[in-house]
This record gives structure tokens, C-alpha cells and sequence, in this order.
């Protein structure tokens, strides 16, 4: 069978050779010359002034701001430093001592206030004053505490115990009476012979709930407030 050809071929080949460029890889493929007559002449390569404008249609051109190198300013102002100097010591504050401390025989001494020997730092006004950063901290960390402390109060009273009412607690007291009559009745109406396993056993069972009631009544009664936990 013949090889298969596809009909966009010849678009590729246009495509791929339009991209391509001459200089891609070897440089361009025609490089001007230099003509033998542009040598480097000397000065070439030094800056020019522009040229001066000359006058146009009779019109003057405005001078210059710049003024010339032959400009001197003229000063008349003469200065008395001997003056100065004399009002300036007779009016300035006079120069404080030094504290020095001298610890030989021969004289030597040394300055005080580099040597932290002279209170310098208690004389400060913010001395003993705690910084700015600290009381924040303080106050961030009582916050943080109060609301510990009222999240552990708020869990507290959710899981305190109540208080019965006297009407609740006296309906209780007739249910746990009339539930102790009808096992109690129950009790009375069991068979003299328990010759059974059976009968052995419903009968262990109702003793037991009566002595539970009995025991349920006698707290009741004992106690008039009752409390119970929330679960």
C-alpha cells in the first residue's frame, strides 16, 4: 500500500520556514563594512558645545542667568569674632566638672560615670517605673485569668445539683409508696413451697426491691431538702 501523506504538509513546511531566521545560530548573513575613510580622528570623541545663537530679525536674545567667571560679589559685612566669642562665654552657661576618682598614691584617676560608681540611673524619672510592655503582659494575663475563672464557674453551675420542691418531692415519695403496695402485694401472693429454682428466684427478686424501696422511702422521708445532679 502507498505511504500515508497528509494534506497539511505543505502548510508545515511554510509554517517552520517562516519561523526561522537567518542569524538565529551563525549570525546575520550580511555585515556592513566600515568604510576606510571613517578613521578615529583625535578629539572626535570629546564633548561639544552647541553652537551660539546668533540674533534673529533684529531681536535680542536674553542674557544669561549664569553669571561670569569675572563676577565678585561685593561684602561690606565685617565680622568682630573677638566681640563674639566674648558674649558668647559671658552669656553661655559655665562648663560643669567632671567627677573624677583618683584610687593611687601618684594621682591616677578615672572618670566616675563611665565606671558606674556615680548614680546616674536613679536619678532618672522613669527609675523603678515598670515599662510599658510589662503592664500590658500584666493586664493581658488577669484577663486571660478572669475568664478562666468564669468559664470554671459557668462549667460548675452547669453541673451543680438541684433542689427538689416539696410538690416534686412528695409525688415521688407517693409513687415509691404505691410501687412498694403492689410488689409488697405481689410478695404476699408467692406460694408457700419455692421447691423450684424458678420460685427461688422471683421471690430473692422481690425482697430485694422491697428492701431498695424501703430504703428509697426512709431517705425521702429523713431528708425534707433532696438534691440532684444534673447528668
Amino acid at each position: 500500500p502507498l505511504r500515508y501523506i497528509s494534506r497539511l504538509r505543505e502548510l508545515v513546511k511554510r509554517e517552520a520556514e517562516k519561523n526561522k531566521s537567518q542569524w538565529k545560530t551563525m549570525g546575520p548573513a550580511k555585515v556592513a563594512v566600515p568604510s576606510p575613510n571613517d578613521f578615529l580622528q583625535k578629539h572626535s570623541k570629546e564633548p561639544k558645545l552647541a553652537p551660539k545663537k546668533r540674533e534673529q530679525d533684529g531681536k535680542k536674545l536674553l542674557p544669561l542667568s549664569v553669571p561670569p567667571r569675572t563676577y565678585h560679589p561685593v561684602t561690606h559685612i565685617k565680622k568682630n569674632f573677638i566681640n563674639k566669642n566674648a558674649v558668647a562665654v559671658i552669656t553661655g552657661e559655665p562648663k560643669k566638672p567632671r567627677h573624677f576618682c583618683v584610687d593611687t598614691r601618684q594621682g591616677d584617676k578615672y572618670l566616675l560615670e563611665p565606671s558606674g560608681l556615680f548614680p546616674k540611673y536613679i536619678k532618672k524619672k522613669n527609675y523603678g517605673v515598670l515599662p510599658k510592655y510589662v503592664t500590658q503582659r500584666n493586664e493581658e494575663m488577669k484577663k486571660e485569668e478572669e475568664e478562666y475563672q468564669a468559664s470554671v464557674l459557668e462549667q460548675l453551675k452547669k453541673k451543680a445539683m438541684k433542689t427538689l420542691s416539696e410538690e416534686e418531692r412528695t409525688n415521688i415519695l407517693k409513687a415509691l409508696k404505691k410501687n412498694w403496695e403492689e410488689i409488697n402485694h405481689a410478695y404476699q401472693g408467692l406460694p408457700i413451697l419455692t421447691d423450684t429454682v424458678y420460685k427461688r428466684m422471683h421471690k430473692e427478686e422481690l425482697e430485694l426491691k422491697l428492701k431498695q424501696l424501703e430504703h428509697d422511702i426512709a431517705a425521702i422521708e429523713k431528708h425534707k431538702s433532696v438534691y440532684i445532679a444534673n447528668v
